[in-house]
């Protein structure tokens, strides 16, 4: 840990919420860079993932939970224990919505959780640049009804609207102390990790609803050649049957190749250099109901 200085403050902050409701999005933001992958599919977030916001005031490590769902199979009960065992470990939680008047059960039973806790909870109701003021203001009175907030910030994670105020916010919540990471940190996740989320986002957005939810990517191997000018990264997308295998890899491979040059150019980005990536598939059926196959692509119970 860093020597502190007397007003200096750092904590973690756990950004919880249902699938689908921005969560990545607004962590990447505040970051100022990409960590956590992103689609418009649900349960893209597997693991917790923690990056590092440092400034002048301190330091606030955030952690961008699973989505809180109902479990169908063992990986999203992995998904579920995981999003609750943060909730234990942090000093406050954000909790994001979309901007709608109408309360679901999820977002109840959500809330229900939360007061168990007894943490300060900044709502973040999220998306406002898709609504008018009116429906903002109905969802912030809605919400206001099903619990006492330490604070309720209107926010766009995507465009992002309000996003300095949530940082401001936290930091009040956050009791004085030391930083947990150096200054240049701004993720705990390994670059190999990094690399195979990078890999399943491509393969989310370019695939079929139905495929996404059954596909994982192991990285088989990964290793920057001695001038350090290129990186050679070998990876294979892990799908649960044979009908998907092919149309993960499409007619004469094109989808395959598809998914690679766009994973190949946000790689090159991340590691800022060429990267000679090469993907195979392979089947491994019901993989997401077998604790060993979880464990083999990254989903690991111990670790919780």
């Amino acid at each position: 840990m860093e020597a502190m200085n007397e007003s200096q403050k750092s904590g973690f902050a756990a950004i919880i919420g249902r699938p689908n409701v921005g969560k990545s999005t607004l962590m990447n933001h505040l970051i100022g860079q990409k960590i956590a992958i992103t689609s418009k599919k649900p349960q893209t977030t597997r693991n917790r993932i923690r990056t590092v916001y440092t400034s002048d005031e301190g330091q606030i490590v955030f952690v961008d939970t699973p989505g809180i769902h109902k479990a169908k199979n063992k990986l999203g009960e992995y998904m579920v224990q995981a999003a609750k065992r943060t909730l234990k470990e942090v000093d406050v939680i954000l909790w994001l919505v979309e901007p709608a008047p109408y309360i679901g059960a999820g977002e109840k039973q959500i809330a229900e959780q939360l007061a168990a806790l007894r943490l300060p909870v900044i709502l973040i109701i999220n998306k406002v640049d898709t609504v008018s003021r009116e429906e903002i203001a109905r969802a912030i009175d809605a919400y206001q009804k099903l619990s006492p907030f330490a604070e309720i910030i209107p926010c766009s994670a995507l465009r992002g609207v309000n996003t300095q105020d949530i940082i401001r916010c936290i930091f009040q919540y956050l009791p004085n102390g030391p930083l947990y990471y150096d200054e240049e940190t701004v993720t705990d996740q390994p670059l190999r990790q990094i690399a195979a989320e990078i890999i399943r986002e491509k393969a989310l957005h370019a695939l079929d609803q139905e495929i996404p939810h059954g596909i994982a990517v192991a990285i088989d191997k990964m290793h920057t050649r001695k001038k350090g000018s290129l990186t050679d990264i070998e990876a294979t997308i892990i799908c649960e049957r044979d009908s998907h295998k092919g149309i993960i890899i499409g007619k004469h491979g094109a989808m395959l190749k598809k998914i690679g040059s766009n994973a190949r150019y946000e790689l090159e980005h991340l590691l800022e250099q060429k990267v000679n990536l090469q993907l195979w598939v392979k089947v491994q059926k019901d993989w997401r109901d077998s604790d060993f196959l979880m464990k083999n692509f990254g989903y690991d119970k111990k670790e919780l």
